[in-house]
């Protein structure tokens, strides 16, 4: 049976949406930025302070930030099921007319749905982990005694990690997103394989460079982690820079 895949035009559009992806970064970002500043405002010499910190990092995250958090997942979410919308449609002339209609009429809601609800659940889990990591880093400092000014120091770097979570995030998050939407797209129309495709630079890890160009099944992932056994679609393990290139039957 034959098969083809995109364009490769539409191929390289597959892969990872970087403008998206630096946008929801920036706007993420913006929320590391704030638990900097609330944990900034307080003595971190003095231990009574992480109880506070942690109150309004929960409260923050619960009540102001959750609607926010929804309409950032939103747009991003809108925007890279509209560049997957258009880069199949791109891709058609090689798909040929049938699967083409097929293909827009495609329903996603569901992959949508579970996608906003996780966004909104990690976008708000940044304050509440911010507020973990100071009270840890207290909790340390009174049983361990270490000393107040080192661990004084941590607690101010924890706008800096939270910063650094959520760029991940982003980059984890984008990538997880269209393929979850490729993949919707792709088992409408009889697609059960992808093709496995790296970035193509030096900064690709070493088991997903042995993935590359390899063919596997939607529902039977590779393994992406060698050092926990973890399997995963392309661009759906932490800062994975790959995509899935699908695989259509030409019949």
């Amino acid at each position: 049976m034959d098969r083809a895949t995109p364009t490769p035009k539409a191929r390289e559009a597959f892969g990872r949406a970087k403008r998206i992806e630096e946008a929801y970064a920036r706007r993420l970002r913006k929320v590391a930025a704030h638990v900097g500043d609330i944990v900034a405002g307080f003595d971190p010499d003095r231990w009574e302070s992480a109880d506070a910190i942690g109150v309004i990092l929960r409260q923050y995250a619960d009540t102001v930030l959750r609607p926010w958090a929804k309409a950032v997942a939103e747009r991003m979410i809108a925007d890279v099921n509209a560049r997957d919308h258009r880069e199949w449609m791109a891709a058609s002339r090689k798909i040929g007319k049938v699967l083409r209609n097929e293909i827009g009429a495609t329903p996603v809601g569901d992959v949508v749905r579970a996608r906003l609800a996780e966004q909104v659940n990690l976008i708000t889990s940044l304050p509440k982990e911010a507020a973990e990591r100071v009270h840890g880093l207290a909790l340390e400092g009174i049983t361990n005694g270490a000393r107040a000014s080192e661990i004084a120091k941590e607690i101010l770097r924890t706008g800096e990690v939270t910063k650094s979570r959520a760029t991940c995030i982003a980059r984890t998050e984008v990538g997880r997103t269209a393929t979850e939407l490729t993949r919707a797209r792709a088992e409408s129309v009889g697609s059960t394989h992808f093709v496995w495709r790296t970035s193509g630079d030096s900064d690709v890890r070493e088991d997903h460079r042995k993935l590359n160009g390899k063919v596997f099944a939607w529902n039977d992932p590779p393994v992406a982690d060698g050092r926990t056994g973890a399997r995963a679609l392309p661009g759906s393990i932490y800062n994975c820079r790959c995509y899935a290139a699908p695989v259509i039957s030409n019949d």
